[in-house]
């Protein structure tokens, strides 16, 4: 019998950003190890590369959205990206991540409502666990092309399950004209880990330029 891993059926039932805050308030302390450790999780190392292999000098500052305990702004840190902006609903992770010293900025924030930055005032979005189940959906899409300025770079892990249930695909066609250079390249959000269900997790990392 596969191990289970803390948390996952918990962050996958979340309804509301309500939800959200109470999870991640108890989940703070432990979820590195808890969680991201224990199941192999490859999310933020898998968009913190792609964001090394398509960006350009311009691509920055670096908004990383859905933050949480800082995984990916210390994959893209040790990697060179120096200027990172972190947002996330939970201040608890955004504590772990202030502890990692590899944000130049941390808000609190939720990104389903309007967000406290300037139009066109951010470089590059990534996200790593953020479109999934019960967390956030397409209809923030509209306030991070708003605060990104022309020909910043996206990339976004978007969990295969909900791409067409959630309405990701509806949303990419409502936005072709605002964004260009749009790939999907599909990959495992978790490597290998006794839990079967982490396994089967498919995420498509959706790679895309807001236009000028």
């Amino acid at each position: 019998m596969s191990e289970k891993i803390f948390g996952y059926d918990e962050a996958y039932s979340l309804i509301t950003p309500e939800d959200s805050i109470k999870l991640y308030k108890k989940w703070a302390l432990t979820y590195d190890k808890d969680f991201a450790l224990n199941s192999n999780y490859l999310s933020p190392k898998k968009i913190s590369s792609f964001f090394n292999k398509y960006s350009r000098n311009t691509d920055t500052p670096i908004l990383d959205v859905g933050a949480g305990t800082g995984l990916v702004g210390e994959c893209l840190y040790k990697s060179g990206n120096k200027k990172i902006i972190g947002i996330d609903i939970s201040p608890e992770m955004l504590g772990q991540a202030k502890l990692k010293g590899c944000y130049s900025n941390l808000m609190e924030a939720d990104i389903t409502k309007q967000i406290p930055l300037k139009s066109n005032s951010i470089g590059a979005v990534v996200s790593a666990g953020t479109f999934t189940h019960g967390h956030v959906g397409p209809d923030a899409f509209d306030e991070l092309l708003r605060i990104t300025k022309p020909g910043g770079l996206f990339v976004l892990s978007i969990n295969s399950k909900v791409f067409i249930k959630n309405n990701f695909q509806e949303k990419f066609l409502t936005i072709k004209n605002d964004i260009s250079d749009l790939i999907f390249i599909e990959f495992k959000a978790h490597g290998k880990t006794e839990d079967e269900k982490l396994g089967e997790i498919k995420i498509f990392a959706s790679i895309f330029r807001k236009n000028f």
